[in-house]
C-alpha cells in the first residue's frame, strides 16, 4: 500500500465513481494541454478513458485526428510531450478519419478498440463523425472479423490461463477478464447477441473494483493479483479476507467467460445462416434423447417435456445430453430449467441418478455443460453442498484449480480408468466426492468421508454403495501415500493398506481414484516414477487379499550380490552402487546424485555377505537426463571412498527457504523391523546427503528412504534399523535431522 495512504483514504479511489471522476479529471488536464483550437483536429480517447474506465494507474490510450491538417506533428509534439513529463504511459497515434476506419477495416483489435473512441479536445464535430462511422463499420465487418478476433482471444487465454481458476490470475488478460468484457460488448454492438445482461454488467464493475483497488495497493500500474497483494485488496474491497477475493473474483470471471461463450456461439449461427442463405425462422430440430433436441447447434427441450409438472430429473437428464453428445444447452433452456424444474425427492429416482453417472462419464462434454448448469444454478438444486465448495481456493501450489474445478476435472480423469473396475459408476461417484471435505475444519479426508456418504445415500444409492463410496472419500490419499512414502518391500506397509482396504474391488477403485486425483491436480503431483510405485504396491496388495500370504521383499541383482567391488550399475532411472562394508555410503551416493541434478524417489540400503549396497530410483530435476558417463565417472569415485564429490556439495550454500519451519515424526509401528522417522521440511538440492550424513553420524542406520515431494515440500521417510525405544536416542537423531534440513 503507498506510504502514508489509510485504507479508508484509499476506498475512496474504489469504484465506478472513482473511476468517472479520474476520467473527467483527465479530460479537464487533456483539453487544458490540448494547443488550442485548431480546426479540423480533435483528440478522441479510447480503451479506459474512453469507456471512462480509468485505473489510478492506467495507461493513456489517444488518437490525434487531423483532415490532412498543415503542423499536424507539430501539434501532436505539443499535446504528447506535456504527457511523456508526467511519466503517465502513453499509447499514442495520428490520424486522418480515412486512415482511421482503413486501418480497422481489417484489423480487428483496432476495430474493436475505435468502438471505445469518446471526443475529448478540438473539433467535436470530426470526432463525432469517426465515432458514427466506426460503429457503422464495425456492424458491417464484426460477423467476417470476429473468427479472427476468436483466434486471437484462444491465444491469449492459452498464454495466460483461465482467472477463474488461478491463484495469481490476470485480472485483464486472464480469460474471464476485463479484455473479455470489452469483446462482448464488441458483439453487442454488432447486434450479434445480448451480451451485457445484469449479471455480466455487475461482474464487469466487480472486476474494474479488484483492478482499482490492485492499482492502489501497489501504488503502480499492474493486473496480476499476485498474492502478496491479495489481503490488501480484500480490505480495500470490504471483503472478509483474501479468500473471499479469491472466491468473488472466479465467480466474476465464470459470468464473463460464459457469456462470451455464448456469444461465440450466436455469432457462428449468424454467420452460418448468412453462409447457407437461409432465413433463420424454420430451425431444423433433431431429436437426441428423451425430451431433448437440437436446435442451430444447441440443446433445447422437446415441446412434450414443458408440461405443469416437469420431471424433477428433467434438468439432470438434459445435462447428461448436452455433455454426451457435446454441444451446449441453450440459454433459454437453461433459465427455464432454473425457473421451472421441481426439486429432487429423497431419495433420487432411478433416471435422475443414471442422469447423474451419464454425466459424470461424459468425457470431454462433462466440463464445460457443468460450467454452464453451474452458471444457472442448476447444480445448487442438485447438491446444496455445492455452493460451499464454489470457487474455494487450494493454496498448495500443485494445485491448479479451485476445489469445484478440481472435483468435476477428477471424475473426468476417471474416464479413463473406468473399465478397470467393477463398479465405473461408483468410481466416478467417488472422484466426484472425494475432496468435499476441504475448507472445513481436520482432515479433509476423515472429514469428508461422512459428508460423501450422505450424498450418496440422498442420490439413492444402496447402503452397500453408501458404504463404499464412504471408504473411497476416506482412504482416497492412502495409495499415493504408502507408495511413496513407504517401504514397499516391508510386510507391515503391504499389511496395513490391505487390512484397510478390505478387498480387491475397493483395492481397484482406488487406484483408479487415486490416478484420477493426481492428474486433476495437476502436473506437480503426478510422474512416471509415481504412477509405477503405486502399480507396484497395488500389485503386493493384490497379492495379499487373493492369497493371505505377504510378498516377499525383493532382493538385490546378483550384479550387485556377487562379482569385484566396488560395483556400479544404471539401469535408466535406477542407480545401484555396491562396496565393501562402510557406513556412509547412502549419503556419499546421494551426494553425487544431487550434483548431477537427480532427485531421489526411492533408496533402499542393505548389508549382504560384508557388501554395502544401496539402489535409488530418480529422476531428472530439470527434465534433462545426466550425462551417464559422467555420472558413473563420479559414482566410481565415491564407491573408491574418494570424498571431492561431496565436499563439492558440500561447498554449495543452502538456500534460506521461508514458510513453517521443518518437522520430524516418529513412526513406530510403521516397519517390520525399524521404526520410520519422518522429515516434513522445504525442498532443497543435496537435502537427502546432509539427512542421511546426519543420521550416520548420529548413529543411526538408514535400511530404506522414500522422498515424496509436492510443489516445494518434501515428506522424506527414514527407516531406521533398532527399536529406538530411548527418548534422549530419538531427541538426538531428531536434533541433528533438524538441524540440516
Amino acid at each position: 500500500m503507498p506510504s502514508g495512504s489509510s485504507p479508508d483514504t484509499l476506498r475512496g479511489h474504489v469504484g465506478a465513481a472513482a473511476r468517472d471522476a479520474r476520467a473527467a479529471a483527465l479530460d479537464a488536464w487533456l483539453t487544458s494541454v490540448f494547443p488550442g483550437h485548431v480546426p479540423g483536429v480533435s483528440l478522441v480517447a479510447v480503451g479506459g478513458l474512453g469507456r471512462r474506465d480509468v485505473a489510478p494507474h492506467s495507461d493513456l490510450d489517444l488518437v490525434l485526428l487531423h483532415r490532412g491538417t498543415a503542423g499536424i506533428d507539430r501539434i501532436a509534439a505539443a499535446l504528447w510531450y506535456p504527457i511523456w513529463d508526467t511519466r503517465i504511459g502513453l499509447d499514442h497515434s495520428v490520424r486522418t478519419l480515412a486512415e482511421a476506419l482503413s486501418v480497422s477495416h481489417d484489423d480487428v483489435k483496432v476495430s474493436l478498440g475505435l468502438l471505445d473512441a469518446r471526443h475529448v479536445a478540438g473539433d467535436a464535430a470530426l470526432s463525432a463523425e469517426l465515432v458514427g462511422a466506426a460503429g457503422d463499420q464495425w456492424r458491417r465487418t464484426a460477423v467476417r472479423l470476429l473468427p479472427q478476433l476468436k483466434e486471437l482471444t484462444a491465444a491469449r487465454w492459452a498464454a495466460h490461463g483461465e482467472l477463474a481458476f488461478l491463484l495469481e490470475g490476470d485480472l485483464k488478460e486472464a480469460a474471464g477478464g476485463l479484455r473479455d468484457l470489452t469483446i462482448l460488448r464488441g458483439i453487442g454492438r454488432a447486434g450479434l447477441a445480448d451480451t451485457l445482461r445484469p449479471a455480466v454488467r455487475a461482474a464487469g464493475l466487480r472486476l474494474l473494483d479488484a483492478r482499482d483497488a490492485l492499482h492502489l495497493a501497489t501504488g503502480r500500474r499492474v493486473d496480476r493479483l499476485v498474492a502478496q497483494e491479495r489481503s490488501t485488496v480484500a480490505e480495500l474491497l470490504d471483503l472478509e479476507d483474501a479468500d473471499a477475493l479469491l472466491r468473488r473474483v472466479s465467480g466474476d470471471a465464470r459470468t464473463v467467460a460464459h457469456a462470451l461463450d455464448d456469444a461465440w456461439r450466436a455469432a457462428d449461427r449468424l454467420r452460418g445462416v448468412r453462409r447457407r442463405g437461409t432465413a433463420p425462422g424454420n430451425p431444423v430440430r433433431r431429436p437426441v434423447a428423451r425430451d431433448v433436441v437440437e436446435q442451430d447447434g444447441e440443446l433445447v427441450l422437446a415441446r412434450t417435456a414443458i408440461g405443469p409438472v416437469p420431471d424433477p430429473a428433467l434438468s439432470l437428464r438434459v445435462a447428461a445430453a448436452a455433455a454426451t453428445v457435446r454441444l451446449p444447452i441453450a440459454r433459454a433452456t437453461c433459465e427455464w430449467l432454473a425457473a421451472f424444474c421441481p426439486p429432487l425427492p429423497t431419495p433420487w429416482p432411478a433416471t435422475a441418478r443414471g442422469a447423474l453417472v451419464s454425466l459424470l462419464g461424459s468425457g470431454p462434454g462433462l466440463l464445460p455443460t457443468w460450467e454452464t448448469c453451474d452458471r444457472y444454478g442448476l447444480i445448487d438444486a442438485w447438491l446444496p453442498e455445492w455452493a460451499r465448495m464454489r470457487s474455494l481456493p487450494q493454496h498448495h501450489p500443485v494445485h491448479r484449480f479451485t476445489l469445484d474445478r478440481h472435483l468435476v476435472q477428477a471424475a473426468f480423469e476417471a474416464t479413463a480408468y473406468a473399465r478397470e473396475v467393477d463398479r465405473p459408476d461408483l468410481l466416478l461417484i467417488g472422484a466426484f466426492l472425494h475432496d468435499v471435505g476441504k475448507g472445513l475444519p481436520g482432515d479433509h479426508s476423515l472429514v469428508g468421508a461422512p459428508i460423501a456418504a450422505g450424498i450418496a445415500a440422498r442420490i439413492g444409492l444402496p447402503e452397500a454403495d453408501v458404504a463404499t463410496v464412504e471408504r473411497l472419500v476416506r482412504l482416497h490419499l492412502l495409495l499415493p501415500d504408502a507408495a511413496t512414502r513407504r517401504d514397499l518391500g516391508d510386510p507391515v506397509t503391504i499389511s496395513t493398506v490391505a487390512e484397510q482396504v478390505g478387498d480387491t474391488a475397493t483395492l481397484d477403485l482406488l487406484h483408479a481414484l487415486a490416478r484420477a486425483d493426481s492428474h486433476a491436480t495437476g502436473p506437480g503431483a503426478w510422474s512416471d516414477w509415481k504412477g509405477r510405485l503405486m502399480a507396484e504396491l497395488v500389485r503386493r496388495v493384490h497379492t495379499a487379499l487373493d492369497t493371505g500370504e505377504l510378498p516377499a521383499p525383493p532382493e538385490p541383482g546378483p550384479e550387485l550380490r556377487t562379482g569385484d567391488l566396488p560395483a556400479v550399475h544404471l539401469d535408466g532411472d535406477r542407480v545401484a552402487v555396491a562396496v565393501a562394508d562402510r557406513r556412509g555410503l547412502l549419503g556419499a551416493v546421494a551426494a553425487c546424485l544431487a550434483l548431477h541434478r537427480l532427485d531421489v524417489v526411492a533408496a533402499d540400503a542393505s548389508t549382504i555377505d560384508g557388501r554395502a549396497i544401496v539402489e535409488f530410483l530418480t529422476q531428472p530435476r530439470f527434465g534433462s537426463p545426466a550425462d551417464p558417463l559422467a555420472l558413473a565417472a563420479d559414482l566410481r569415485r565415491v564407491a573408491a571412498g574418494d570424498v571431492s564429490v561431496t565436499q563439492r556439495l558440500r561447498s554449495r550454500p543452502v538456500p534460506a527457504r521461508d514458510g513453517a519451519a521443518p518437522r520430524v515424526v516418529w513412526l513406530r509401528a510403521a516397519a517390520t523391523d525399524a521404526v520410520v522417522l519422518e522429515l516434513r521440511a522445504a525442498d532443497s538440492a543435496g537435502l537427502l546427503h546432509r539427512v542421511a550424513t546426519a543420521l550416520d553420524e548420529a548413529g543411526a542406520e538408514v535400511r530404506a528412504a522414500r522422498i515424496s515431494t509436492l510443489g516445494g515440500d518434501v515428506v522424506d521417510a527414514f527407516y531406521l534399523v533398532g527399536a529406538w525405544a530411548d527418548p534422549a536416542a530419538r531427541a538426538r537423531v531428531e536434533a541433528a535431522v533438524l538441524a540440516v534440513a
